[in-house]
């Protein structure tokens, strides 16, 4: 399983991604949580609280690889259960120039096969 997420870029977000890429990861917290959250739903947890741990780094001019860190919810009314634990996921970015987006792709994860009877 590998997760993607498209942001729309501001015209100033684009001519300075050192600074538009932290602004927009700030803007759009739960957005982000939506999307580290699909990584998370088997587990029945939620993301939130999603911040940008350091700056990005770049490997091209428009792509490199960044850090979230996040609080990871696990909640069940019917067992009482109300946990919070802190993570981080390294997650791929690219910026599209030409549609003006900023194009997120999450870690790959094997997804578990079915169990034998």
């Amino acid at each position: 399983m590998k997760e993607t997420w498209t942001l729309k870029l501001t015209k100033e977000e684009l001519e300075d991604p050192n600074q538009g890429i932290p602004r927009i990861i700030a803007d759009k917290e739960n957005e982000l949580g939506i999307f580290l959250s699909y990584y998370f739903k088997k587990e029945g947890a939620v993301a939130e609280q999603v911040v940008l741990e350091g700056k990005p780094d770049f490997e091209t001019n428009s792509s490199g690889k960044l850090t979230l860190s996040f609080v990871l919810v696990h909640f069940n009314a019917c067992l009482a259960i109300h946990e919070q634990a802190k993570d981080k996921m390294e997650i791929s970015y690219r910026i599209d120039s030409q549609n003006k987006e900023l194009q997120l792709e999450g870690p790959f994860w094997e997804e578990r096969g079915m169990d034998e009877i």
